[in-house]
């Protein structure tokens, strides 16, 4: 939906409903995100579209779109940004690191993202721009060496090459401004603010800039232009949170570089809080464990005492290492609801957000704003509500929020 900041679009991304065909995705949206507009609105509300590899060959076909465009105009919404990352499932089986797959060296992730993109020129309005986020090329560990990680972050490049060509060609051809919004994330090739500006110059630059310039006939300084149009950062708060990475500091480095940001995820990390002064902090495993569940990656990082930071894959590995060393505080990349700072013990990081919103409201880097909170179904049973109810909440609370802190800018 539009909100009165900064003629900016605010929704909550739909891949917190189960489904991979696109009969289930239909069927989730028609379900539920009916009615979290109808609880918010009645003007037109954006949705932030989670479309799998399967549900994307399905709705391609001209009868489907068809029908699904005829079905956003009665129902007055529309589609502005889609989650390109998991490609395959992603509820109700073990997803962990395979999320990565196929990752950003291979063809297959560059044929559905592009696939993602067609349909989203076809269903964008006119007049706004439109974002497809992805996966941060590929899962670290899976690149032992310096010189596995080179070989994967120069054949993302060369896909990426091609993606950037066939946007700029699709802007051509239907006037719409579309951008890939690459999401950093904890263990995947690109972790940090650091490594996406490095990235971006050492490797994408270098390699993409006289291939652009070259394919499309256009000056090295125009294919530097297009390739920053078209190739974007998804801040995703929670993220940069768990690495405990400032958003001041974070979105400064991005701007500096020159490097857009297509979307924010406005999402929130768990952790322990700052325990420093405690003596007895045998509690945060205990209240911790809970959420150390088999479906997704819960990568944590432990803040020592020293101030070294103590990266972890998952959290169990993260909890049964607790009583090594001194440590300040836990962070762990476990989607909590935004609208809540403490779960009994626990802290979200919820200050991040808000951070990085009053950030934004001095500086409107982009229009997508989109609350991810997709880990409802493997929440601790007693912290499961109403799924609809709790997205309205959500996303009332960022509306909230902003409103909040636009008074005292």
């Amino acid at each position: 939906m539009k909100i009165e900041h900064h003629q900016a679009h605010l929704t909550y991304c739909s891949n917190i409903h189960p489904g991979e065909s696109w009969d289930e995705t239909f069927h989730n949206l028609k379900t539920y995100t009916t009615q979290v507009r109808k609880g918010l609105t009645e003007s037109p509300f954006g949705i932030g579209l989670r479309l799998s590899h399967l549900a994307a060959l399905e709705l391609i076909k001209e009868t489907q779109l068809n029908a699904f465009q005829a079905w956003l105009r009665e129902e007055n919404m529309y589609v502005f940004t889609i989650n390109g990352f998991p490609y395959g499932g992603f509820h109700h089986q073990k997803v962990k690191d395979a999320v990565h797959q196929p990752d950003w060296s291979t063809s297959d992730r560059l044929a559905y993202t592009q696939r993602l993109f067609l349909i989203l020129s076809k269903l964008l309005p006119e007049g706004m721009d439109g974002g497809v986020s992805t996966s941060p090329i590929s899962y670290r560990h899976w690149h032992r060496t310096e010189k596995e990680l080179n070989r994967v972050k120069s054949a993302a490049c060369e896909q990426f090459t091609e993606l950037i060509c066939y946007l700029k060609k699709l802007k051509d051809a239907t006037g719409k401004n579309l951008h890939l919004d690459l999401e950093p994330e904890p263990d995947g090739v690109i972790e940090t603010s650091k490594e996406f500006v490095s990235f971006f110059n050492d490797y994408l630059l270098v390699k993409a800039l006289p291939e652009i310039s070259n394919r499309l006939g256009v000056t090295e300084k125009e294919a530097d232009q297009i390739i920053r149009t078209h190739f974007q950062m998804c801040y995703d708060v929670c993220h940069f949170a768990v690495g405990f990475e400032k958003p001041v500091e974070a979105l400064s480095r991005i701007k500096n570089a020159d490097i857009n940001i297509g979307r924010i995820q406005i999402s929130a990390a768990l952790g322990s809080g700052n325990i420093r002064n405690q003596s007895d902090p045998s509690w945060v495993p205990i209240e911790l464990l809970p959420f150390d569940e088999p479906t997704y990656l819960h990568q944590a990082v432990v803040k020592r005492s020293d101030g070294k930071l103590m990266r972890y894959t998952d959290l169990g590995s993260a909890l049964s290492s607790l009583d090594e060393y001194a440590y300040d505080e836990i962070r762990t990349h476990f989607h909590v609801p935004v609208f809540t700072e403490t779960y009994g013990k626990l802290y979200s990081t919820q200050e991040d957000i808000i951070e990085t919103l009053r950030l934004w409201l001095k500086d409107p880097f982009t229009q997508h704003l989109e609350v991810e909170t997709y880990t409802w179904d493997v929440l601790p049973k007693n912290m499961q509500t109403d799924r609809v109810n709790s997205i309205i909440r959500e996303l009332n609370w960022v509306k909230k929020t902003l409103n909040k802190h636009a008074e005292v800018e």
